[in-house]
């Protein structure tokens, strides 16, 4: 159920998307819980010039080959974030070749009544899911 987007600078080919993406689904089935198939994510590329992604003062070298993964979740504990964060950037890096510094996460947090799968059904609360 969590909701992933990824924002990327163009360029990247078919294959390398595709390991980013099971990399990235691997992590958050170990560090969330969730089931195989509960897999959402979304790709959107941009040419260079429209990702600024600096670093608040933290002195990270940005390269083209940043990664920015907005999550849309329900209410995760502190523990479970701080292991996907790791974890992302452990795997990204190992099997992706993606720097940590190349890495920004940010996940925001809403409840049952706010996620429909389909069919005008909010299945949280019907007690499908």
């Amino acid at each position: 159920m969590p909701l992933l987007r990824f924002d990327l600078i163009e360029g990247r080919d078919e294959q390398s998307l595709k390991k980013l993406l099971d990399t990235a689904h691997n992590a958050m089935v170990e560090a969330f819980n969730v089931p195989e198939r509960d897999r959402y994510q979304i790709v959107h590329q941009h040419p260079a010039n429209e990702l600024i992604i600096q670093d608040t003062g933290l002195g990270f070298n940005r390269t083209n080959n940043m990664v920015i993964i907005s999550i849309v979740s329900k209410a995760r504990t502190k523990e479970q974030k701080e292991k996907l964060y790791s974890l992302l950037a452990e795997r990204l890096e190992a099997e992706c070749g993606i720097s940590p510094e190349d890495l920004m996460i940010s996940i925001t947090e809403n409840g049952e009544a706010d996620w429909s799968f389909g069919l005008g059904e909010a299945q949280f609360l019907t007690g499908k899911l």
